[in-house]
């Protein structure tokens, strides 16, 4: 983040109010609805079938829109956004400027915004069983509040009060959600026709293949990136959402011999989810090149122990491990 808070601790979300347990995957509050009222809205979970939604655009200068960018990178729901949606968020926040002390949300109302914040502070206050709300986090410049009332329609699980004169960019219910449901109904349908392609995926029951394209986080390389590098251990598996990428292996003469290219569609790497064999080949991003990865942590936290997915795939096993060499 770009700003240095300036009170005792600052999550970056609130997400984080409830997820202790480190994690490689964006966790959802297992509690987050148990004993709460289960909805607060009917927004269509389909937002593309509105034609009558019309972008909010509002007006702001270019280091207003740098301090959003800044307080949003970091927050996974808004990480694996295209171009044209992360400037849809931008666009749509509107300044909220508020006073010392002046209560934003409250723990169990409706939630009609998420917040940014962009100066100021503000305390966290939660009630558990009736008895007197206390303090449990507190937010500076850069950090967010309030995804999660909008994420599972849910009434708001805290109180956050301000603690100096303030100013808060916020995103509006509607906007919020038509954006990140859209987001994510069309990556998953892509993805999920992505891993059908995957020799080692081919047996995973669908819903299983539907659990890895949620897990899957998008990253963005530029011209020239090397993605990976022959001779390392592998840890990752990508699947390629759209750009190029050159295909070159090093041979024991030391001389770099370029193989067949790799196409949106295209995936690679995928042997670092059953093994710790060196990567055999060079891959790098020719022009702009954006892929979807998954890590083996998440893939065995997914699915469990790699040895029963290597069973159930028993009959590609050795194509697998004769084109290992070719990873």
């Amino acid at each position: 983040m770009a700003s240095t808070p300036t009170t005792d601790y600052f999550p970056d979300s609130e997400e984080e109010l409830y997820d202790d347990e480190p994690s490689d995957l964006p966790s959802i509050p297992i509690n987050y609805n148990r004993g709460r009222r289960t909805s607060v809205s009917a927004e269509s979970m389909a937002p593309s079938q509105d034609k009558d939604y019309v972008k909010v655009v509002i007006p702001k200068t270019q280091e207003q829109r740098k301090r959003i960018e800044n307080s949003i990178e970091n927050n996974f729901l808004f990480k694996n956004l295209d171009e044209e949606q992360y400037k849809d968020v931008i666009d749509a926040m509107v300044e909220k400027r508020v006073l010392n002390h002046e209560q934003i949300i409250k723990q169990g109302g409706i939630g009609d915004f998420f917040y940014v914040v962009e100066t100021g502070t503000f305390d966290v206050y939660v009630s558990k069983n009736g008895a007197p709300p206390e303090k449990v986090h507190s937010y500076g410049p850069g950090g967010s509040f309030g995804e999660l009332a909008l994420m599972y329609n849910a009434p708001r699980a805290a109180t956050v009060v301000a603690t100096s004169d303030s100013v808060l960019w916020a995103l509006d219910r509607v906007t919020f959600r038509r954006i990140l449901m859209e987001n994510t109904s069309r990556k998953r349908k892509m993805y999920e026709s992505f891993l059908e392609e995957v020799p080692i995926l081919v047996s995973l029951e669908p819903y299983e293949r539907h659990k890895i394209a949620d897990a899957l986080e998008s990253a963005v390389y530029e011209d020239g990136h090397l993605v990976i590098k022959q001779g390392d251990i592998g840890n990752n598996f990508f699947l390629i959402e759209s750009g190029e990428a050159y295909v070159t292996k090093i041979d024991e003469e030391g001389i770099e011999h370029e193989l067949p290219g790799l196409k949106k569609g295209d995936y690679f790497g995928e042997l670092a989810l059953l093994n710790n064999k060196p990567r055999a080949v060079n891959i790098k991003a020719k022009g702009r090149l954006k892929v979807a990865t998954l890590g083996k942590k998440a893939f065995v936290r997914l699915l469990g122990p790699i040895v029963d997915i290597l069973k159930r795939n028993s009959d590609n096993y050795e194509t697998i491990t004769r084109n290992a060499r070719q990873q």
